[in-house]
C-alpha cells in the first residue's frame, strides 16, 4: 500500500517533457551543429563552471535588447540550459514569444 502511494506521489511529482525539451544526447548534437547555447543561471553560478561555449544570460535578465546582443538571428537554434531546468523552461517560454523560433530546454538541467 504505502509502496503504491510512494509511486503515485514520484510519478505527479516528475515533470512531463514539453515541447522542445531535449536529454543531453540531443543537446550535445544539437550542440555539434553550431546551435548557440545559453546558460540562463546566474553569473555566480556561470563562473563556478558552465559548458565549453555557453553564453551567460540569466533567465531574469533575457529581454528583446540582451538576446539581440547574442542571437540577431531568430530562426537560430538556441539551447537554453540551468541546474534543474526550471529556469530554463522559462527562459525558452520568454525566447519563444520574444520570436525565436528553434529553442530547446535541457530537460532537467545539468550540473556542472
Amino acid at each position: 500500500m504505502i509502496k503504491h502511494i510512494i509511486e503515485k506521489i514520484k510519478k505527479n511529482l516528475k515533470r512531463n517533457l514539453d515541447n522542445n525539451d531535449i536529454d543531453i544526447k540531443e543537446f550535445e548534437q544539437k550542440m555539434k551543429k553550431g546551435a548557440v547555447v545559453l546558460d540562463v543561471r546566474s553569473n555566480l553560478e556561470y563562473t563556478e563552471g558552465h559548458i565549453d561555449g555557453a553564453i551567460c544570460l540569466p533567465e531574469y535578465d533575457i529581454n528583446i535588447e540582451n538576446i539581440n546582443k547574442v542571437v540577431q538571428n531568430k530562426d537560430e537554434t538556441i539551447l537554453v540550459y540551468c541546474s534543474t531546468g526550471e529556469r530554463s523552461k522559462r527562459a525558452k517560454q520568454k525566447l519563444n514569444k520574444l520570436g525565436y523560433k528553434n529553442v530547446y530546454n535541457l530537460y532537467e538541467g545539468f550540473s556542472i
